[in-house]
Order: C-alpha cells, then sequence, then structure tokens
C-alpha cells in the first residue's frame, strides 16, 4: 500500500514555494533600489567633501584678510615678523636685548617678549626692526653711537 501524499502538506508546499519566488522577485527590485541609492549617496558624500574643504580655504582666506593689521607705513606692511627671525638678526649683529630696544625705540625687556612670542611689536617697533634687517653691524655700531651721543 503507498501511501498517497496529504493534501493540505502538498497544498502547503507549493503555497510557500509560489510565495519564495513573488518575494525573491519583489526584493530584487528593493536591491537594485538600495545600491543605486548608496552610489548616489556615496557620490553625494564625495561632493560635500570638496565643497567644504573649498570653502575652508575661501574662509581661512578671507580670514586672513580681515585679521590683517592695518599698518599706515606701507615699508613695513610687507614685513612678516616672526620671532625666532628677529632673535637670529639680534644675534647676527652681536647687539643685547637692550641695544636692540634701543634701536627699534623699546626696552630690552620688550624685545625679551618678542623674541619669547608673549607678545608681537607694534607697528612703529615692526617698522624699525624691518630697517634692521638689511644693515651690517657697523651701520649698528654708529646708530647705536648716535643714540647714546644724542
Amino acid at each position: 500500500m503507498s501511501t498517497m501524499p496529504n493534501l493540505a502538506t502538498v497544498l502547503k508546499a507549493e503555497v510557500a514555494r509560489l510565495a519564495r519566488k513573488e518575494l525573491r522577485a519583489e526584493t530584487e527590485a528593493l536591491k537594485r533600489t538600495v545600491a543605486s541609492q548608496r552610489a548616489e549617496i556615496a557620490a553625494l558624500k564625495r561632493r560635500t567633501a570638496e565643497v567644504e574643504k573649498v570653502l575652508k580655504t575661501v574662509l581661512g582666506v578671507a580670514e586672513k584678510a580681515r585679521a590683517k593689521p592695518a599698518v599706515p607705513d606701507t615699508e613695513s606692511s610687507d614685513f612678516r615678523f616672526r620671532a625666532s627671525g628677529m632673535a637670529s638678526n639680534r644675534k647676527r649683529l652681536g647687539l643685547s636685548a637692550e641695544d636692540f630696544g634701543a634701536l627699534v625705540g623699546a626696552t630690552g625687556q620688550s624685545v625679551y617678549s618678542w623674541e619669547a612670542g608673549k607678545t608681537k611689536p607694534r607697528a612703529k617697533s615692526l617698522a624699525a626692526i624691518a630697517a634692521l634687517r638689511g644693515v651690517g653691524k657697523r651701520e649698528v655700531a654708529k646708530r647705536l653711537e648716535a643714540l647714546k651721543q644724542g
């Protein structure tokens, strides 16, 4: 005696098979849509990163332009002050901080503060510091002597 399959079991298996087939067809379309949206999101993220990078540089340039101090003297406006540069120039000339301060119209303590980066010189002192850049030791000695006599 062969057992006949239970009609309910066969029907249930067929319904499950058809349901899986229909679901697969529906989910394939959704998978394609999701994949294309992910690719689009990645492209948008790249574009956003590029735009933010450009914006950052533009804002940096604008900020520097806004923060540029108004120096009335045209000669010193091109001068870029660096504490280490001033210190090396002072040592190159063989000057003490007191003597260097006398030449630029400041105190020796101010010169030390400038070199340490604690403070920055004012526009008048910046112009004098810039004027000492290309001067030799002999010229500096003459200027110091004139200051001490006068």
